[in-house]
């Protein structure tokens, strides 16, 4: 669409359009505002319009991995499979685009540069990579948690005479691995979603392991006619039981210590969760103590880390791939596979320990390590994302004072209640540092965020205040809150993109906020119901 013929002065301009975009869309229609997104890419989608790399699919159940505002929407949509593909997301996202016609207010293949407060308009100024500039009263940051892919760096790259791909940047017409030497760097969800696909299809596979995570089956399935029935029949049910979760997910908890049951049980309780009827994160949801108590945790890691070695044939090559014991099960985000550790079977796949032998770098005709050259024909990076801030600090975002954002968060990311920064007023951020975001289903974060948030804007309007702006001290007792909850569990341990320990340089510290789904939501209603505390309105 060509924003030459749209209007460039807005109350709201939103940047990104994925989950959290379209729907802040239809929610700024609703409340009556002009509002226009702007999106980098070539279509919706957001993450699920980047990310099309073999094997990609939700790690959350699709029937919770989907918008819940709409009654209607959720009939009309059957998923047909436990855990949707990545194309099969993004024909949802598509649909619900088309079903709330909300393309005629996104400008696509633009990408926002710089965004600059004016004091004296109280008013937001956004440049975009055109040349273009927008003019809004509020400007809403739905940039995504993982949309910023961390940029592969090995000496040697440019001389590389095969092709190489980066799993959030994929073709879209696909790669075709047949015949070919590959080789696979990063072992997260990415990598443990792609690897067996490609094993299926390569003449050779090569995965080069720094740090072995765990990984769960997803027992994945197609959604059956009465499967699907039966959800849409409870659809409501299903949806307050997740609002009441830590998590915000449909899934059955045990709500007792793994240390008050036998051994029997607790072993019971685990090959439930993994096999069969569980699988996912049903695993973490087993006991109720297993991410706070350092023993609960190991009786879990333990228990996968048996499943590992019963699975893979080779004992050195199962010990490899089984996560030390400084790294507790679920401090870092935890994989869900289809055939994972089965594939490190076929006699075409085969591991490299780089934390031992470290890449030293990237030759024409493949990869060495300190112990080893590789010849390799496609080198594949799935090096994961500059998580949660990455998308937000490659924005220039000044506000009062012309402070960057970058330099208030050059010591870490530090919000209000996750949604607002001090310092940058009228401007808001769906599910950012400081919230549930990533620990939770985001699609019912994205919907809190943005419901609440539209709440604001429009008490701020009722009220004729046209700035809008969370107190500095209010921002540090979040801060400090964010931290201590945190601190009750064993997260902080987690040497994750949880803390920006996969970026180099970048602070590490805890970002999302792991106090739960239903207290998170409480808090955001006592401030509202506060009169905004902890915000000035003027």
């Amino acid at each position: 669409m060509n924003a030459s013929n749209q209007q460039k002065s807005l109350d709201v301009v939103i940047v990104g359009a994925g989950f959290a975009g379209l729907y802040q869309l239809h929610r700024a229609r609703k409340a009556g505002l002009t509002a226009r997104v702007i999106e980098a890419g070539e279509d919706v989608g957001g993450t699920w319009y980047w990310n099309r790399y073999p094997g990609a699919r939700c790690d959350v159940e699709s029937l919770d991995y989907s918008f819940s505002f709409d009654k209607e929407l959720e009939q009309e949509w059957t998923w047909s499979e436990r855990y949707a593909t990545q194309p099969e997301i993004l024909r949802y996202i598509r649909h619900v685009a088309e079903r709330f016609d909300l393309r005629r207010d996104i400008q696509f293949r633009t990408r926002v540069t710089r965004a600059v407060f004016d004091e004296r308009a109280k008013r937001w100024t956004l440049e975009t990579d055109a040349g273009e500039s927008f003019d809004a009263q509020f400007c809403v940051m739905a940039t995504g948690c993982l949309s910023i892919a961390q940029a592969p760096n090995f000496k040697g790259l440019h001389s590389f005479a095969g092709t190489w791909y980066h799993s959030a940047d994929w073709p879209k017409q696909g790669v075709d691995f047949a015949g070919k030497r590959v080789g696979v760097i990063g072992t997260g969800s990415s990598g443990v979603q792609m690897i067996p696909l490609i094993a299926e299809q390569a003449d050779h596979l090569t995965v080069f392991q720094r740090t072995a995570n765990f990984s769960v089956p997803a027992q994945n399935e197609p959604l059956d006619d009465e499967a699907v029935r039966h959800a849409k029949a409870h659809y409501r049910e299903r949806r307050a039981r997740a609002r009441e979760a830590n998590n915000g997910l449909y899934l059955e908890a045990v709500d007792k210590s793994a240390l008050e049951v036998s051994e029997e049980e607790r072993l019971r309780e685990f090959e439930f969760r993994w096999r069969g009827a569980g699988g996912g994160f049903r695993m973490l949801r087993a006991f109720n103590d297993l991410l706070v108590n350092e023993k609960a945790n190991e009786y879990v890691s333990d228990f996968v880390r048996s499943k590992i070695r019963a699975i893979v044939r080779d004992p050195k090559v199962a010990e490899l791939l089984c996560p030390k014991k400084e790294l507790r099960f679920g401090t870092k985000r935890l994989c869900v596979d289809s055939g994972y550790y089965e594939t490190f079977n076929r006699p075409n796949v085969t591991l490299v320990d780089v934390k031992a032998a470290p890449i030293e770098e990237v030759t024409p005709r493949g990869l060495r390590t300190s112990a080893q050259v590789y010849e390799l024909d496609i080198l594949v990076f799935a090096t994961g994302f500059d998580a949660m801030t990455g998308a937000l600090r490659a924005i220039d975002i000044r506000g009062v004072g012309g402070v960057t954002l970058g330099e208030r968060w050059q010591h870490g990311p530090r919000t209000y209640l996750g949604v607002s920064c001090a310092g940058f007023p009228n401007m808001f951020i769906i599910a950012g540092p400081g919230s549930p975001s990533v620990l939770s289903n985001v699609v019912h974060s994205i919907e809190e965020h943005v419901d609440w948030v539209t709440r604001l804007i429009q008490h701020a309007r009722e009220t004729k205040r046209a700035y809008v702006a969370c107190d500095l001290e209010a921002e540090n007792e979040w801060v400090h809150h964010v931290n201590e909850v945190a601190d009750r569990t064993l997260y902080p341990r987690g040497n994750s993109w949880y803390v920006g320990a996969n970026i180099p340089g970048k602070p590490r510290i805890f970002m999302p906020y792991v106090g739960g789904v239903p207290a998170y939501r409480k808090i955001l209603n006592e401030v509202a119901d506060a009169g905004y505390r902890g915000f000035v309105l003027s």
